[in-house]
């Protein structure tokens, strides 16, 4: 078991077209703030990032923003929802620093963004880059491909068995939550 002090959340600028995303975020970022877990994110206050850091800030929970210098304008940040604001030169920088601030990674429901990011912090968990868990909250089967898209590799012999257990799935947050705590694997060596 580990204590959780720090969560990156990967989650659309857009709130996409079901209210559920928004409530998602609303119920995820209360969870965090009642649990004392500061949120670590993209920046901004628009679409899903806004609503979690928003609903964080207001629960007075701790908020770190990491922008790139190029995204650093009024109309992302339409309302001061961040604790800290870290302006980093570029996207590279936003995700090392994002992935170094968290103890765990949370993917919401997003776009090629959220996607990306998922995809490279899980790829570095299984090259054993770093060993924090990993999950994705699962609201109104958003990540229902993707999960089957990772199932599909383990089938066809591309991931290990061990690789997918790296992935929490789940569309209930206190299980999320407890899980990234409790649960801990070991990855294999990656050998070629």
């Amino acid at each position: 078991m580990s204590e959780i002090k720090s969560i990156a959340v990967f989650c659309g600028s857009s709130s996409g077209v079901r209210k559920d995303y928004e409530e998602s975020a609303i119920a995820l970022g209360k969870a965090m703030a009642e649990r004392g877990i500061a949120l670590v994110y993209g920046g901004g206050a628009k679409g899903l990032m806004g609503v979690i850091a928003s609903t964080i800030h207001d629960a007075g929970g701790h908020v770190i923003g990491v922008l790139p210098e190029a995204m650093n304008l009024p109309s992302v940040r339409l309302r001061p929802v961040e604790s800290e604001i870290l302006i980093v030169k570029d996207m590279h920088e936003r995700k090392k620093t994002m992935y170094e601030k968290a103890d765990a990674f949370i993917a919401m429901s997003g776009g090629i963004g959220t996607i990306e990011e998922i995809s490279e912090i899980y790829t570095w968990r299984q090259l054993g880059y770093h060993n924090k868990n990993i999950a994705l909250l699962n609201t109104a089967g958003y990540w229902d491909p993707f999960i089957q898209m990772i199932d599909k590799g383990v089938a066809e012999g591309f991931i290990s068995e061990e690789v997918r257990r790296l992935l929490i799935a789940d569309d209930n947050i206190e299980n999320i939550l407890t899980r990234l705590e409790m649960e801990h694997f070991t990855v294999p060596e990656k050998l070629g």
